[in-house]
């Protein structure tokens, strides 16, 4: 079986690819970036970027957002986290974060799925600290600076061990069971 995953960024493909691996759903990508609402609310969100990403590609196919939510912020950034990364960057981003009484970080990825007929949406969550100085590969965003809990490496540092723990695993582990029903 064949899905889309409509995403421009190739380390989330990947992601995907490697979890989907060997469980019968081959994943199969559309590289083009989807104009997002600027919202806290990410439900909304996911479901409006599948809906485009539905109308241009009009088959089966998952939509993905990945955010930040530190608690001492009120749990800011949230849906707003890649303008407020790409705003900070890493160096920045660590040292007002990390450097916080309380650097907890809940990372929640949402995925929304399109089969056609109904919408569905998968969550999956992980909790974290952030660093107060990045460690690792800076390429995927903010990996470098988020180390999940029960870990002492960030997500950079972790490699593949990554793939085995993540929020995103969770999320499409979730999407797996609704597309093998």
């Amino acid at each position: 079986m064949e899905i889309g995953f409509v995403s421009s960024n190739p380390f989330k493909i990947a992601e995907a690819k490697a979890i989907f691996e060997n469980s019968g759903i081959h994943i199969r990508p559309y590289k083009f970036k989807i104009e997002e609402i600027q919202t806290l609310d990410v439900e909304n969100l996911v479901k409006d970027k599948l809906l485009k990403a539905f109308s241009k590609v009009g088959r089966p196919l998952f939509v993905e957002h990945t955010g930040l939510y530190i608690p001492a912020l009120n749990n800011f950034p949230g849906g707003l986290t890649q303008i407020f990364w790409d705003s900070l960057q890493a160096d920045l981003f660590a040292k007002i974060i990390g450097n916080l009484d309380n650097p907890e970080a809940i990372a929640i990825t949402k995925i929304a799925y399109c089969d056609g007929r109904k919408i569905h949406i998968c969550q999956g969550q992980i909790s974290g600290i952030i660093t107060k100085e990045p460690r690792g590969n800076r390429d995927f965003q903010w990996d470098c600076v988020f180390i999940p809990k029960g870990k002492d490496k960030t997500f950079s540092e972790l490699g593949e061990e990554k793939n085995m723990i993540s929020m995103r695993k969770l999320a499409l582990e979730e999407l797996k069971k609704i597309i093998l029903q």
